[in-house]
């Protein structure tokens, strides 16, 4: 590491492994590991930071492939003082590190209807980040504000003109880290919102292999979508289909493998490296560009640098 860190009330760590932080166990370590006691302990530390440091928000890592190399910079990781979550009648409010799962459970208690969070794994922060969806409602449809922290260290409200949501996916600058987000939630009777739940989490724990190594889906259906993030219904294209029509579904590379129980699902079967994962998306990318001329995109955010060879 070559830069100075500022004094803070939270805790850095330098040289730390990032493996042990992300679903897939994957990953080299980021030069400094920053968890912020609270809002202002990060914008002050932003503020004071040199400009030249790039830094990466980091969730619980649900979504992610940290390369063998690691990341240069500081790794932004919210914790206790972020994970808050308050209800005003519609309005739903949680902080970035709040789980989904969390938030739609307490919204459902209070009747207000957020179940589409419920099994989308990960964070609030991430959610917002991705414009996170399920059951045809996504985060878009629900956002009213967010908080976040500049890379100067300048604490600012978004609106959702400021996000651009489009399908799993909304606009940041550079270096800016997510706070909290508020959102208005429709009503909804508390038991019939649980037995909802109840029966999203059945189903995907039918459909998907919830106890194995994966960061959720690898792929974006190749679907067309409008600008805020709702399906058209134009295409109805679905990246599992496209990827077991060109045979690999189970395919494996290393200790990476496209799961057989879902053949959008990358897999980390316990011995794959960063490397491995991340060749074995692209090889399946290839494929079934060559079998459907679609050319499909990452869902999954790949960061960080190769290993030395």
């Amino acid at each position: 590491m070559t830069f100075d860190l500022p004094p803070v009330r939270g805790t850095i760590t330098e040289n730390r492994p990032l493996a042990g932080l992300t679903w897939m166990r994957v990953g080299g370590p980021a030069d400094a590991l920053f968890l912020p006691a609270d809002e202002d302990d990060l914008a002050a530390f932003l503020a004071a930071l040199d400009p030249g440091v790039a830094v990466f928000p980091m969730g619980v890592g649900s979504n992610l492939i940290v390369r063998d190399g690691g990341i240069r910079g500081v790794v932004i990781r919210l914790g206790r003082g972020f994970n808050a979550i308050e209800i005003d009648g519609a309005r739903v409010t949680a902080g970035a590190a709040a789980l989904d799962a969390h938030v739609a459970r307490r919204a459902a208690e209070a009747g207000r209807d957020l179940t589409f969070l419920r099994t989308i794994p990960g964070s609030i922060g991430g959610a917002l980040r991705m414009n996170a969806g399920c059951y045809g409602t996504y985060v878009a449809d629900v956002f009213a504000e967010a908080r976040a922290v500049t890379r100067s260290g300048e604490v600012v409200t978004l609106t959702a003109e400021d996000l651009c949501f489009a399908y799993r996916q909304s606009t940041l600058p550079e270096g800016w880290i997510l706070t909290r987000a508020s959102f208005d939630a429709p009503p909804g009777d508390p038991a019939a919102l649980e037995e909802r739940m109840a029966a999203q989490l059945a189903k995907r724990d039918e459909t998907q292999p919830t106890r194995d190594r994966t960061a959720g889906s690898t792929f974006r259906n190749p679907a067309g979508f409008s600008s805020t993030g709702r399906a058209d219904d134009v295409h109805d294209l679905k990246a599992w289909k496209l990827i077991e029509e060109a045979g690999m579904r189970g395919a494996s590379l290393g200790g990476a493998q496209m799961n057989p129980k879902h053949a959008n699902f990358l897999t980390n079967t316990g011995a794959a490296s960063a490397a491995d994962l991340e060749a074995l998306g692209e090889e399946v990318r290839k494929r079934v560009f060559q079998n459907a001329g679609i050319a499909l995109e990452w869902e999954i955010m790949r960061v960080g640098e190769p290993a030395e060879k």
